[in-house]
């Protein structure tokens, strides 16, 4: 196998494991996988972790001579000082570099990257800094960034107010999240097959010689249960709740997961609150056209005593959805490579995803029924204290017991 193909492996290896590492032992896995690559791997890793290739060289040194990791790789208050304190223009320039790649206002609190950590690395370097493709990584996932597969950036036609929607989205969510009032994601994630006998993708660790036996084909089967799971995630509190249906992804399932999220977690978080903030996708069972989503959501209004504000995405940007990239993509992780045997496993395989930055997450199995094809009248809309923004009505609406003219 040639190095150009170990390399393209390398790159993810290197970009996975050195955010879990310390700089002692990232210098001992590199000097490991080089002793491991022989005649030429030095220089192989090198390029592949961004680092130098002398630190390489002392990390095969280090494995040569049986060096361990310690629990301390520098002494108390030991260490450089921080890049961005090293190198004042650093963040600056980097900022500059990704904001005409980012989704959405750059200033808001959501945001996307589409550029690549090793070209953003290297256009750093030709400025002058010395910094490496995982440390890029760590700058900007500490400033609310993160990277998009490239399968998903291809949006097709785009809205002419598509910008527009998310600088009045990201307004809103900003103004109430300063005044520390809740604001939601929400989104169904795909469905799952819940049976003992499916793969999942993935891996996971297991007694060697013994994996978990699963069916050869993964055809469609309308005789096997499907999970649906419908998150919805607390932007200010990094919180997410599931509920896991097992009938039909419909308006009154969604808003019900809501209204669960609501008793369970929101009404103890927020006790004072008398707004919620919920930012949506512009189809599916919570679609901005749905009359049988605004009339549930007039419910919800009713019963909590909420006045529930709806911001939906623009056509085409659902991947942009918070929910999507802070709940569903770690839930995914967590349960792959694990036959989903029962709605109660993945209930609790849900409710188990964490991150280092601190995600809780709380799941339930609703097993209520959800009728499709469920009609709503023109009076029953009418009789909805529905107000429209000025902006993209269509897309930004408040809903209230009472109602009144909305200008935010």
């Amino acid at each position: 196998m040639g190095f150009e193909v170990v390399e393209e492996d390398l790159v993810g290896f290197f970009g996975f494991l050195f955010g879990h590492l310390d700089e002692k032992q990232r210098r001992l896995l590199a000097g490991s996988v080089a002793g491991l690559l022989g005649h030429g791997g030095q220089a192989a890793v090198a390029r592949a972790s961004g680092m130098s290739r002398n630190t390489v060289i002392d990390g095969v040194r280090a494995i040569e001579a049986g060096e361990e990791p310690a629990d301390r790789v520098r002494r108390e208050g030991g260490g450089r000082p921080l890049l961005e304190e090293a190198d004042p223009t650093l963040l600056t320039d980097l900022l500059r570099l990704i904001e005409p790649g980012t989704r959405g206002d750059p200033m808001s609190p959501l945001r996307w990257t589409l550029k690549s950590t090793r070209k953003l690395a290297a256009a750093l370097g030709d400025m002058g800094h010395r910094i490496s493709s995982w440390t890029v990584a760590e700058l900007l996932r500490s400033m609310g960034y993160s990277l998009q597969a490239t399968s998903k950036t291809t949006e097709g036609a785009q809205h002419p107010d598509r910008d527009g929607q998310f600088k009045y989205l990201n307004g809103v969510a900003a103004e109430r999240l300063a005044a520390g009032e809740p604001v939601v994601s929400v989104d169904c994630k795909k469905k799952e097959l819940v049976v003992g006998v499916k793969a999942n993708a993935g891996r996971e660790w297991q007694p060697k010689g013994d994996p978990v036996r699963v069916d050869v084909h993964d055809f469609p089967d309308p005789n096997v249960p499907k999970a649906i799971p419908y998150g919805v995630y607390d932007i200010g509190a990094d919180e997410g709740w599931v509920s896991v249906g097992d009938d039909h992804d419909t308006a009154t399932f969604a808003v019900n997961a809501v209204v669960d999220w609501w008793t369970t977690m929101g009404r103890a978080r927020y006790p004072a609150a008398t707004r919620l903030l919920i930012t949506a996708d512009s189809g599916g069972s919570n679609s901005s056209r749905g009359r049988l989503w605004k009339l549930e959501l007039a419910r919800l209004a009713k019963e909590t005593g909420l006045e529930i504000t709806v911001c939906h995405y623009p056509p085409g940007t659902s991947k942009w959805n918070r929910v999507e990239h802070r709940l569903f993509s770690f839930m995914t992780v967590n349960w792959r490579g694990r036959p989903l045997t029962s709605y109660q496993a993945i209930v609790e395989l849900a409710a188990a995803t964490t991150t280092r930055g601190g995600l809780r997450v709380m799941a339930q199995h609703d097993s209520r029924s959800y009728p499709t094809g469920v009609k709503v009248t023109d009076a029953q809309l009418a009789d909805i204290n529905l107000v429209r923004h000025e902006w993209h009505g269509d897309w930004n609406y408040t809903i209230s017991t009472i109602a009144r003219r909305i200008s935010e």
